[in-house]
């Protein structure tokens, strides 16, 4: 069991990075100089024609004599969509095309078949392997401009909606002020975790945090200041929290961390650096800090052989903050499964 405690730098978004004020699912506009054709045909000349005409549609072009090449010049260049010859002598277009879809990496590159044959069942081939369209030669400059342009705008579009999709997905799951994972998202994690250790017979921590007196500074300074505070108070606690362990905001200036293969014992060495970090920082704030940090009380739990779910462990790092906060804040108190409570120390040994 690994209780090593050294911060590692948090992965996630950074804090307030997905606020509701920078998401736009407004699709922005189409711009042929943003996308690069790969054109591939084993005759010098259609390579020549074909690029021509997408340079004259402001599109970014490359190229491959044949289908090998391709295969091998597309995970470099990540074309955004790909004008390809059906018949070429050494790897037909539609094994090309086969080994693209095949691949989730270059699954979703849209495929246009240039043919001069008007055989339909290789048509109906192409469009099977996975194509979008294709184009028959001789063809026109125009329609060559007018298919490309359409799919790589349903392209585009795709693209924007996934983006918005994970987007959503990330504010449903973050507290929009400070970029941690909100309440629900916690508990959902939090849940898996209790799932886990009794699967496992391991063990876990959470603590309970409550910023000291934070209500004095909304009414001194404004709730613009204490938005502040909290953003900075959080970025401090962040940066000793390790990568795997789930921080989150519990409501108001109260946030909770649970710290998975942690004891007890581990759990209040966590809180204690915590608690000190803060406290150093209300002693000699940074020289850019407007408004005064305030100092943390936690609450210590761990999770027990008869703890039944999540809820009884929560409660009981409820107990010991509220035991922290009675007896002075600035402090932490720890309460063990078996109901055990004492208070953590100071270096010199005595209690806070």
């Amino acid at each position: 069991m690994n209780e090593f405690h050294s911060p590692t730098p948090n992965s996630g978004n950074e804090l307030g990075s997905d606020s509701l004020e920078s998401f736009n699912l407004s699709a922005q506009e189409f711009q042929p100089q943003q996308f690069l054709v790969l054109v591939v045909d084993d005759a010098v000349g259609n390579l020549n024609l074909v690029g021509r005409i997408l340079e004259q549609g402001n599109y970014e072009t490359t190229f491959a004599s044949h289908g090998v090449q391709a295969l091998e010049q597309i995970p470099m260049v990540q074309p955004d969509l790909i004008v390809l010859d059906l018949i070429m002598p050494d790897i037909s277009g539609l094994e090309v095309c086969r080994k693209l879809k095949e691949n989730p990496k270059t699954n979703n590159i849209p495929v246009i078949f240039l043919t001069a044959s008007d055989n339909k069942k290789d048509l109906v081939e192409a469009l099977a392997y996975g194509a979008v369209d294709y184009i028959t030669k001789p063809f026109s400059a125009p329609e060559l401009l007018a298919r490309v342009k359409n799919h790589l705008e349903l392209k585009h579009s795709r693209d924007l909606l996934k983006q918005a999709i994970a987007k959503l997905e990330r504010l449903a799951k973050t507290d929009p002020l400070t970029g941690i994972a909100n309440r629900r998202h916690w508990l959902t994690l939090a849940n898996q975790e209790f799932k886990r250790a009794q699967r496992y017979e391991s063990s876990f921590s959470i603590l309970l945090i409550d910023l000291d007196h934070f209500k004095s500074v909304n009414d001194t300074y404004g709730h613009h200041a204490g938005d502040q505070v909290l953003v900075t108070t959080i970025k401090a606690i962040k940066s000793k929290l390790r990568q795997q362990d789930f921080f989150g905001r519990w409501g108001g200036e109260e946030f909770v961390v649970l710290l998975p293969e942690t004891r007890l014992k581990s759990a209040e060495t966590v809180a204690e650096r915590l608690r000190a970090t803060i406290e150093d920082l209300v002693k000699t704030p940074p020289e850019d800090q407007v408004y005064p940090y305030t100092t943390l009380s936690v609450g210590i739990t761990s999770c027990g052989a008869k703890d039944i779910n999540l809820d009884s462990i929560i409660q009981r790092a409820d107990q010991a903050l509220y035991q922290a906060k009675e007896r002075g804040r600035n402090q932490g108190v720890a309460i063990a499964p078996h109901g055990l409570e004492h208070l953590l120390r100071n270096n010199n040994g005595s209690d806070r």
